[in-house]
């Protein structure tokens, strides 16, 4: 499946509680900045954690889980730029910006604070008010474009993430899903992230395991959680989104389907 376009945005979110609906499949990459509280991510295997005052780039085509803590009495405060396909390959052609080799790092980086990131981050401030919905697109795609020139100034590296523009190759289905099957996302995703077309993913898979995505993946997600319920006296309600059900009826339905009981009773 070819990658959703999207446009250049600029996102101000804030939050009073805790927050487990984080964004689960990143499409366009992401310089964000920690105003307040702390931030966990879970991606490509690895576990980050944010803290206020730190900058952060996220790579595009990641799948990835996000816990949001607000500060005692305050609130989860941040910004993220995210930057599109689109725009990047304008960049790109006017620019003669191109990467030189493919990039092979971390999925998630932390950047080091300067002054050019500081007064960027400033400059902002209108994103963070109600009226920001209402700015003109063409002053929040100037803006994205600043962040991309910046982000190369200070760290030259990020051009062979920014500007390789090839979709993801064929990998390991096997591997891939084993590590993936809890996140959330539809077969398409999965089919794209691994290189293959929809049909491909589909025979692949039930080659490799026998049976298919969908009732290999819910099987996986209810034994899961079946042990976290059990063995470790998770509360369900902590457990059904960690295991990747969208909603508690649905995990409740398929669990006691599978166990003959509610899992309220394990």
């Amino acid at each position: 499946m070819p990658n959703q376009k999207t446009s250049p945005r600029i996102l101000y979110s804030c939050y009073s509680q805790v927050s487990r609906a984080g964004e689960q499949f990143i499409a366009d990459h992401v310089f964000g900045y920690i105003l307040s509280g702390d931030s966990e991510l879970y991606v490509n295997g690895k576990n980050y954690y944010f803290k206020e005052g730190d900058y952060r780039f996220l790579k595009r085509n990641e799948l990835a889980k996000f816990v949001k803590h607000p500060p005692a009495g305050g609130e989860f405060k941040t910004i993220t730029i995210g930057m599109d396909q689109a725009t990047l390959q304008s960049m790109s052609a006017e620019l003669d910006l191109h990467a030189d080799h493919p990039y092979t790092g971390e999925s998630a980086l932390f950047l080091k604070p300067n002054e050019l990131f500081s007064n960027y981050i400033r400059s902002l401030s209108p994103y963070m008010d109600k009226t920001g919905d209402e700015i003109n697109p063409a002053l929040t795609l100037h803006k994205v474009k600043e962040a991309i020139m910046i982000l190369l100034e200070t760290n030259p590296q990020l051009k062979n993430i920014l500007f390789d523009f090839s979709e993801p190759g064929k990998i390991d289905l096997e591997a891939f899903m084993s590590q993936n099957y809890k996140f959330n996302v539809d077969l398409n995703r999965f089919a794209y992230l691994t290189g293959r077309s929809l049909a491909t993913f589909k025979r692949d898979f039930e080659r490799i395991f026998n049976t298919s995505p969908n009732r290999w993946i819910q099987h996986q997600r209810l034994k899961d959680a079946y042990f976290l319920i059990k063995e470790k006296g998770h509360r369900v309600s902590d457990v059904y989104m960690d295991v990747g059900f969208k909603d508690l009826s649905h995990f409740s339905f398929a669990f006691k389907k599978a166990y003959g009981v509610a899992p309220s009773a394990v």
